[in-house]
Order: C-alpha cells, then sequence, then structure tokens
C-alpha cells in the first residue's frame, strides 16, 4: 500500500472550504444552514479517514498472517 499525500489536502482542502462556507452563511444569518453544512462536510471527511484506516488494518492483517 503506497499512502497518497494527495489525500491529506483533499482533506485540508475540504475543511477550508467549510470554513469559508460557515463563516458566509452565519454571516447571512443562515446559522442552522451553517451548522448542518459543517455536519456534512465532517462526516464526509470522517467516512475518508475511516477508509484509510481500514486500508491500514488490511495491510496489518495481511503482513501478519502466515
Amino acid at each position: 500500500m503506497v499512502f497518497d499525500v494527495g489525500v491529506l489536502f483533499k482533506i485540508g482542502a475540504m475543511g477550508i472550504l467549510l470554513m469559508v462556507i460557515e463563516k458566509v452563511l452565519k454571516g447571512n444569518g443562515k446559522d442552522e444552514i451553517a451548522v448542518l453544512a459543517n455536519l456534512a462536510g465532517m462526516v464526509i471527511i470522517l467516512i475518508t479517514i475511516i477508509g484509510m484506516i481500514s486500508n491500514l488494518f488490511d495491510t496489518v492483517k495481511t503482513m501478519f498472517t502466515f
């Protein structure tokens, strides 16, 4: 398994985009929608990270099985 550094940049860009969206929505008085957008973005990021951790566990499992 080769670790792709691009995934880290995607996660970072997603975080920055979420901050911008939240600031714009809160500035316009749409606090509830800002919270929902923030939660949706966090779920997407967590799904990405869970997939990476799953790949890590699969790699470790194959290393220690004979």
